[in-house]
This record gives structure tokens, sequence and C-alpha cells, in this order.
């Protein structure tokens, strides 16, 4: 029997005669973690559904315990051996934990009480802390996943694939979810997961493989890389000095006062929050879960409402405002971009013209009469252009984009509205380094416009690299402010905690 349990030779993905993977040999050994990394469009997504049947080559050779399969669809992947987490899970949220796991390979006659006492049973063997009886739609992200695992391993996977599996997990989440892979690990089972955070990659995988521009680039044991060898495998060029580099030694000054918040109250998220934001600068926003970050802001950008008595004050360019929907906020030159682009932030089966299209439509409350095809494509055409979405063509469907241009699609619809304050929520999470960094040029040119610039996130390095002015979040309001001149990770992060 061979060592490597699973192998590519040459695999070939062409769509629409575009390569999505383009010649790529692949070894998987048995027992063994396998970081696959590479920019967004590089081609891992592709070659690991390709891997689980979702998608078929054009041309090449796929390998199982040294014989060649080809798998079609997921299920007969599965009857290989073959076992697939998704970034976004492809559990059935209204049923319990017990019939998902069960799901496609019940009895014929089933006994609701016999398949929650075997789920009890499997999960515990797996140590997972997941009620059997529980509703999927009740669990958070870290269980969900919990599911997916034990329903993969339940199936007897050899090969499990995480695609972004802890992009919306917390740090207490990520912890656990390590210590599960290396379980898997003891018991044998291989593990293939893409990851944009490099220093996961580096700390959980044996192996590393890049892939650039569809192609293999190279692959070798974790220990022989550190992450500026890996991001010079990844884009071609050396990025150590642009991509969280160097400490910034200069502040914007503060312009007019675009945005006043005062006392503002959203029961149980947000007390008391208070805080001031200024055109030409960056003010970056850090907090733990459950700070309140992102709820001041949607209130800000009306997308939430704040509470209807005692619920403080919204002051833009000095004059009060209440918005209880968007549309309003747009107008007035508010942009609020969300940090769950896949559910709130561009409509997948539309392409990229329509999509920032609407963005623009959006400026008008009462909507527009005559909507101009010939505009959409123009506007499309020139977003793409300006934030170097990489698509075969403005028609093409945003679902078919990989993550950081999805990303920048979501920006294009919001910058299409010419926003005088542009609220960036987590910009970077699950977006490779090469469009981190385009990302990060777009904002700080943002700020040099006079444009009044918010950046809210979890990623210390990103607040610091970015920031003229920090704000630090603990338990519903704005707790401290550092200029980024005096602000260490050190300082932030006590201020967050105590």
């Amino acid at each position: 029997m061979t060592d490597n349990v699973l192998e590519f030779r040459k695999a070939t993905k062409l769509y629409s005669g575009v390569p999505a993977i383009d010649g790529v040999d692949f070894q998987l050994r048995r027992g063994e973690i396998h970081a696959l990394v590479g920019e967004n469009g590089a081609g891992k997504s592709t070659l690991t559904k390709a891997m689980a049947g979702v998608v078929t080559l054009t041309s090449g050779t796929m390998l199982v315990d040294g014989k060649e399969v080809a798998p079609k669809t997921p299920l007969e992947a599965r009857h290989l051996g073959i076992g697939m987490v998704f970034q976004e899970n492809s559990l059935v949220p209204t049923m319990t934990v017990a019939q998902n796991l069960f799901l496609g390979q019940e009895k014929f006659y089933n006994r609701l009480r016999g398949i929650y006492i075997a789920a009890q049973q499997f999960l515990q063997s797996l140590n997972f802390d997941v009620t059997p009886t529980a509703t999927v739609g009740m669990l958070g992200a870290a269980q969900k996943q919990m599911v997916e695992i034990a329903r993969a391993v339940l199936h007897q996977a050899k090969v499990i694939i995480f695609d972004e599996p802890t992009a919306t997990l917390t740090p207490e989440e990520k912890k656990y979810f390590f210590d599960l892979v290396r379980d898997l690990k003891k018991r044998g089972v291989s593990i293939v997961f893409i990851s944009h955070a490099l220093e996961e990659a580096l700390l959980l995988a044996d192996r590393i493989t890049v892939l650039r521009d569809s192609k293999h680039v190279v692959t070798d044991d974790a220990r022989n890389f550190d992450r500026d060898r890996i991001v010079q495998a990844m884009v071609g060029r050396d990025l150590s000095n642009t991509l969280y580099g160097k400490r910034k030694t200069t502040v914007r000054p503060a312009g007019e006062r675009m945005l006043t918040i005062q006392n503002l109250k959203l029961a149980p998220m947000v007390k008391n929050n208070s805080l001031s934001i200024f055109a030409g600068q960056i003010t970056g926003v850090f907090g733990l879960v459950g700070a309140g970050r992102t709820e001041t802001f949607k209130i800000a950008a009306g997308v939430l409402k704040r509470d209807l008595f005692h619920g403080g004050e919204i002051l833009l360019r000095g004059e009060p405002v209440r918005y209880r929907v968007p549309a309003p906020a747009v107008k007035d030159g508010i942009a609020y971009i969300t940090e769950d682009r896949k559910v709130e932030g561009f409509f997948e089966t539309m392409s990229i013209a329509r999509n920032v299209y609407l963005g623009l439509l959006a400026k008008f409350p009462r909507g527009r009469f005559l909507l101009s095809r010939r505009e959409a494509q123009t506007s499309g055409e020139s977003w793409i252009k300006q934030l170097n979405v990489r698509a075969i063509s403005p028609k093409a469907k945003v679902v078919e984009l990989s993550g950081g241009n999805q990303q920048k699609v979501v920006i294009a619809k919001s910058l299409v509205q010419d926003p005088s304050v542009v609220i960036f929520d987590e910009p970077t999470r699950g977006v490779d380094v090469g469009a981190i960094v385009e990302i990060h040029e777009l904002i700080n040119r943002l700020a040099d416009e006079g444009r009044a610039v918010v950046v809210i996130s979890s990623y210390l390095p990103e607040i610091l690299a970015l920031s003229d002015r920090i704000l630090v979040s603990r338990q519903g309001k704005v707790v401290e402010e550092f200029s980024c001149l005096d602000a260490t990770e050190e300082k932030i992060m006590y201020a967050a905690i105590h």
C-alpha cells in the first residue's frame, strides 16, 4: 500500500477555458496535517472540491490508496473515505444534531430515542460538548463545526478537508479546534486545511503546499517555512515591509468632526457608549467578542435601532440623526461594509456589475424608475479595474469569485456611493495576504482623500498598522483611546480585558 492516501497528478480544471487549477501535483500522506495556502483565486478551493467530488477535473488523475478514481458527487467521495467541512456549513438548521449526524444513512425503521442515544455516545467518544437533541440553528459557529467534523468521522472518513475552518471562531474556540484536529491525526485521519492565517498553518501543519496563479509552487515540511517564505511563494514578491510592517511614525491631523455618538444604548450589547470620528483619519476600533463594536456602528449606519427610550444620540456633522433603516444613512454619506459578506454583503447569483450598480441605486431611497444596463456595465467595469477584482468578466457571478475578490465587490458596492464616512467591519477576514495589502492601501487612500474611516478589527497588528487613533471597547462601550504613536499590543489588550 502506498504512503499517500490521496494524490493528484497534473490536475487541471477549466472554467470557460480559464484554468482554476493548472497541472497541479499534490500528495497527502497517511495521518498527516497538510496546509494548503495561496492568494484568493490561486486554486485552493477548486483543488479541495475536486477531492470532495464537488467539481470534476477537466484533465489529470486523482488516486486514493494508489487506485485511480474520479468522484463525480460528494456521496461518491464519501464512499471513498473523503469528507469535507465547508466554510459555510452544510447542516440542516431545522433538524437536531443527531438527525444531521445520521442524515443520509438512516435505517428503514428509525426510533428517535435510539438515534439520540447513539449520537450521544458517539459525540462523547470524540469529547464534543454538543447536545444531540439541540436544533442546529441554535448552535454557535464552533459547535456547528464540531457537528460537521463528527459527521465526517461517523462516515469513517480517512481524509477530512477543512475550508477556512477558523474564520468565524473566537480565540478560545480556535484552540479547541486545534486540539480536535490533532486528536483526529492520532486516530490516523489525514487532514487537509485551507487557511489565510499563516500562523495557523505554521503552528498546526506537518507539511505546507503553496499554490499561485492556479499552479503548484512548493511543498515542504512546515518546519522549513517561516511567514516571509510562505508570503513570497504565495505572491511572488516580498511583502514583509507592507503587510503589518513598519510602525506608523506620523498621525494624520484630525479634520472635521464627522460623527459623534453620545450615551448610545442597545441592550444588552451597547451601554452608554460615546465616541467621535474625524475626517481625514483612520480610527481603529478594537475589542473582544461581545464588546459592542459592531453593534455601535450598525446603529450609526441604520442597520440596527438603538433603544427607544434613553437610547442616546448620534450627530452627523453636528446635526442629530436617527436612522431606522440604512437607506437615509447611505444618502447622508455613511457606508457600513459588513463583516459577514456572504450573508449581508452581496447577491451571489448576480453579476459583479449588477451588485455594484445596486450599491449605486441604494443612494436613491425612493428608487429610480429607469435602470440602465449600460450604466451598470460601465460602473462595474470601472470598479473591477479600480479594486483589481480578478474575474473572467464583469458579467461573472459573485458566487464564482474567490473570497478576497468577493470582499472587493462588497467594498465597491459601498464606495460607488461616494460616502464621506466609511465603516469597515473586519475588512480582511478570510482574505489572502496579497488582497490584504491592496485593501489596506485603499483604506489609507480613502483617509488621505479626507474621508472619515473606521476600521473595526479583531487583529491587533492590523489595528496598529492602519490606525491614526485607536479606540478600545469593553462591555459595550469605549473605555480607552490611544494615539498610534503611543499604542502597543500589550496596552491595547490590557485595556480590552481589565
